[in-house]
């Protein structure tokens, strides 16, 4: 259960005369633990059992909090740090939050935010692409995509909703570290509609030297590996909708990753369905189709099962397994959300199955 800290400017304050403008705070403190197991096989005696953190959810901890500043004003604020849950070790120890780190303002105007944090492809559009919110093993997705995760220096704009539609913009300035100086170094645009069992989201976006230029952290499949001067270009689109205990998804991604030469260049399709077996069970099983637009043939594909049983409202186990093919010279490999999968031999085929406990408070 979350854990509310609450501090009433009122309770603290004698003078009579202090403006109400002077209204209530509140800081949460929030977390999500994911320890478990995975086998994975890629061919012959490539092939391990292993312990691994993040499986499903990326372990973190992290406070956010809100003050009313009358008007119908919000300042906020979020920090968020990420660590391995089998070790206790941070993800990245040079940062005291690595995941999240910005202070904003929201009205009735929407809501801006200031600061290291999420893209709206991955913090908002992933969730309309599959049942697993483009996460774990299962995914085919996450495991043929390449996305710009978070950024540093990042300055965003969220929509109010309009009859069921909304937008969100974010920009990412380069702070003059890197190698290409100043200016924007990322750009995306996310556009989402949800009216009742509909749900419709795309979104676009561009990052140059995405392993420096933009700051933050990004995700990259198949072995590539960015280097000066490369560029980064990602479209999204998934729709979902509910048919009685079904939720049928269906979501196309493509990607330009260049520099000379060219990295990585393809599409990818993929179809899901989540069945609610029950109040506390779920069901998904996804496949996706990727399609090499360089030439060369290096296609793939993956079936992917999750099941997730709620244990409570605030802990669940899961399974989740896959197996994928790799044509010619494709090497993707099976990963899960915190953790990178067996590296695979062109060509060959792996598949991997995993059982994890998901914690949240």
């Amino acid at each position: 259960m979350k854990r509310f800290i609450t501090f009433a400017s009122g309770a603290v304050l004698t003078c009579a005369s202090v403006p109400s403008a002077f209204a209530q705070s509140s800081v949460t403190l929030y977390g999500v633990l994911d320890n478990g197991f995975v086998y994975q096989n890629a061919g012959g005696n490539n092939s391990a059992f292993k312990a691994v953190p993040g499986g499903l959810f990326s372990t973190r901890y992290g406070f956010k909090g809100s003050e009313d500043i009358g008007g119908g004003l919000h300042v906020n604020f979020q920090l968020e740090q990420a660590f391995s849950g089998q070790t206790g070790a941070a993800t990245d120890p040079t940062k005291a939050f690595n995941r999240l780190a910005f202070v904003g303002m929201s009205g009735g105007f929407g809501e801006v935010r200031f600061g290291l944090q999420n893209s709206p492809q991955y913090d908002v559009l992933q969730a309309a692409m599959d049942p697993s919110w483009v996460k774990s093993i299962a995914s085919p997705m996450n495991n043929f995509n390449a996305l710009i995760i978070r950024a540093n220096n990042g300055i965003s704009y969220y929509t109010p909703t309009f009859g069921g539609l909304n937008a969100k913009f974010m920009v990412a300035l380069r702070d003059g570290s890197a190698s290409t100086g100043s200016g924007v170094g990322f750009y995306n645009v996310v556009l989402q509609y949800i009216n009742g069992p509909l749900n419709v989201a795309a979104g676009y976006e561009r990052g140059d030297e995405p392993s420096v230029g933009a700051g933050g952290s990004y995700s990259l499949a198949g072995g590539a590996t960015p280097g000066p001067g490369a560029v980064l270009s990602v479209f999204n689109v998934g729709a979902s909708y509910v048919i009685g205990s079904n939720r049928i998804w269906l979501a196309y991604h493509t990607e330009n990753l260049t520099n000379t030469p060219k990295y990585m260049e393809h599409d990818v399709y993929q179809i899901s369905d989540s069945y609610q077996v029950n109040p506390y069970a779920l069901l998904s099983v996804m496949y996706g189709y990727l399609h090499d637009r360089t030439g060369k043939g290096n296609n793939a594909q993956e079936l992917g099962l999750l099941f997730e049983y709620n244990l409570s409202k605030s802990t669940e186990l899961y399974t989740a397994a896959a197996f994928l093919e790799n044509k010619n010279k494709a090497a993707y490999t099976l990963s899960g959300t915190a953790y990178s999968g067996l590296a695979v031999t062109p060509g060959t085929n792996n598949r991997g199955i995993g059982v994890g406990l998901v914690h949240k408070f």
